[in-house]
């Protein structure tokens, strides 16, 4: 059964990334020293589960269904769910894998990121009942295209207990034309929008998304510029200007604010400010998940920055 606190799950890529700080791009075939080097849990789908959980402590519980592999990253991916508030309980491990891991180059001249990733070799996510019935008790499931088979049970199971589907839908990965019907909240990036419909513009995409698959909300993120509404009625909301020091795991953060948001009760274009503002000051610091913001001092910014329909919305 469901107790009053929301509950927030998640289906999808949970990645041991290792970030390389550089002053720039190296040029082929040369050497460069790292200004640092760090080891963080990173992946859309886990991520932003780790920014619901330190928005919403006290107002939610987030919890991670999935698997890790059994070698040191594994360990360390577990270890970092713990450290941010996700939950592990509905977390197996596969012995004898490679985890799912990336090298994430960070560009302090550029203000961009690119990232090499290596899947590893762990088996596709088969859902146990446990895992299942926890799913069927939550409020909002987040799923990124990721564990698309058992992304596509959890679904159908959240919709069982009355739940939602937020949809991170980043990657145009084969198959996802069986995921998107099950998205109650879809939210893009532009470039799978446009990619995805074969569309020109944003709000054609948004419109054709919307009516194809029919979601309650098409949200589509246009990264520097903000981003587009749609249901059913076409709006858009801004970027808060910040000073970019990173911007690695913004989109992230950004699904798993707008999740939290979600339990809050407010409309989606209010939802998709807040998570604007939170994914803006994320970027004012080096990491994703350790980089997530407190929700008073992101309701402080959207206030400073003109946004009166936070006004009433401290904790």
């Amino acid at each position: 059964m469901k107790n009053n606190k929301k509950l927030i799950t998640g289906i999808g890529a949970n990645v041991y990334d290792t970030l390389i700080m550089l002053p720039e791009y190296p040029t082929e075939d040369t050497k460069m020293k790292a200004d640092a080097i760090s080891s963080v849990g990173g992946g859309p789908t886990a991520t932003g589960l780790v920014a619901a959980a330190k928005l919403g402590v006290g107002d939610v519980t987030v919890d991670f269904i999935g698997s890790v592999a059994g070698d040191d990253r594994g360990r360390f991916l577990l270890g970092d769910f713990a450290k941010w508030g996700v939950g592990t309980e509905y977390v197996t491990v596969e012995n004898d894998c490679e985890s799912f891991c990336s090298f994430v180059l960070l560009s302090a001249k550029e203000k961009t990121r690119t990232c090499v990733f290596h899947r590893g070799n762990k088996p596709p996510l088969v859902l146990d009942d446990r895992q299942k019935e926890r799913i069927r008790n939550s409020d909002i499931l987040m799923v990124d295209g990721n564990e698309l088979e058992a992304a596509i049970e959890g679904a159908k199971t959240i919709h069982e207990g009355g739940g939602k589907v937020l949809y991170d839908a980043g990657g145009l990965y084969p198959g996802v034309d069986r995921l998107l019907p099950h998205a109650d909240i879809l939210i893009p990036s532009e470039e799978f929008a446009l990619g995805h419909t074969g569309e020109k513009t944003a709000g054609a995409a948004a419109k054709k998304l919307f009516e194809t698959y029919s979601p309650e909300v098409v949200v589509i993120t246009q990264g520097k510029r903000g981003g587009i509404v749609y249901d059913g009625t076409l709006t858009s909301y801004p970027i808060v200007e910040t000073e970019v020091v990173d911007s690695n795991g913004a989109g992230d953060v950004f699904h798993g604010a707008f999740a939290f948001a979600l339990t809050k009760g407010w409309d989606t274009r209010k939802c998709a400010m807040f998570a604007s503002g939170v994914s803006a000051l994320k970027c004012t610091r080096v990491g994703a998940r350790a980089a997530v913001p407190a929700y008073n001092e992101t309701i402080n910014l959207l206030k400073e920055n003109g946004h009166d329909e936070f006004q009433e919305d401290m904790d």
